[in-house]
């Protein structure tokens, strides 16, 4: 998406590379999107080729209506391939999202990195690259930290780890009827209910689909209820909180 063609041979030579495994519906991938942007901005003039790899975690995303719908909704403005059966996933041994690999104009590996954060880092080691492909490169100050989290070395409380379904049924409160599906419960009705039953966290999100625009939902206080039949919840992800908050 977003480009006609593109082959990593021919980028190769000519590019630094920075590529992102990625899931719209995964609030993680979403928190690094400022950044991705902002370095595709910035530095796509001068050598960088951003590219994001769409590996879906729920059954939704491997529909390419979807994440089309969702990289428009984003202003994704860089290059997405799709992956939906994990080919390019293994290739790489990837781990998890966000996962970030930053590669030389020559095709080697520089960075790589898992999960949030390490921004400055990343920066960093993109003007480099940018440098070894025109040294007279005038180049920006790094970005300040967009949040407060960002910043390097900032300390944060562990959050509950996330809810997948149907598996992790027994971690809510359910009202009325669910059934469950391929990696879903759906609600039977209008007025279903599910609540978490305990959790840590700074913020908590509903992956949902089925009635409602597949993606994340903000959920406060850990719960959702079905507006209509069919609403389908295929999970809750939360993120971390500051000491104290």
């Amino acid at each position: 998406m977003n480009v006609a063609f593109l082959r990593m041979q021919t980028e190769l030579g000519r590019h630094a590379i920075l590529i992102e495994f990625w899931d719209f519906a995964r609030v993680n991938s979403l928190r690094t999107q400022p950044y991705l942007k902002a370095w595709h901005e910035r530095y796509s003039d001068h050598g960088l080729r951003v590219i994001g790899v769409h590996s879906p975690g729920y059954s939704f995303g491997r529909e390419r209506a979807n994440v089309e719908r969702a990289v428009e909704r984003l202003g994704v403005p860089y290059a997405v391939a799709l992956d939906p059966q994990f080919e390019v996933w293994q290739l790489y041994g990837n781990e998890g999202w966000p996962a970030r690999y930053l590669f030389d104009r020559s095709g080697w590996l520089r960075l790589a990195h898992y999960g949030e954060g390490a921004y400055l880092e990343t920066e960093l080691a993109i003007q480099e690259l940018l440098r070894e492909i025109d040294s007279d490169l005038e180049l920006p100050d790094p970005l300040t930290p967009l949040r407060p989290e960002d910043e390097p070395g900032a300390k944060m409380e562990p959050q509950t780890a996330d809810i997948a379904l149907p598996a992790d049924r027994e971690r809510l409160d359910l009202v009325r009827d669910w059934t469950s599906g391929e990696d879903y419960i759906e609600a039977a009705d209008a007025g279903a209910g599910a609540r978490v039953k305990s959790f840590s966290a700074g913020a908590v999100f509903a992956v949902l689909s089925g009635s409602v625009e597949p993606g994340l939902y903000e959920a406060a206080g850990g719960a959702v209820e079905a507006e209509d039949p069919g609403l389908r919840l295929h999970g809750f992800q939360f993120t971390p909180r500051a000491p104290g908050s």
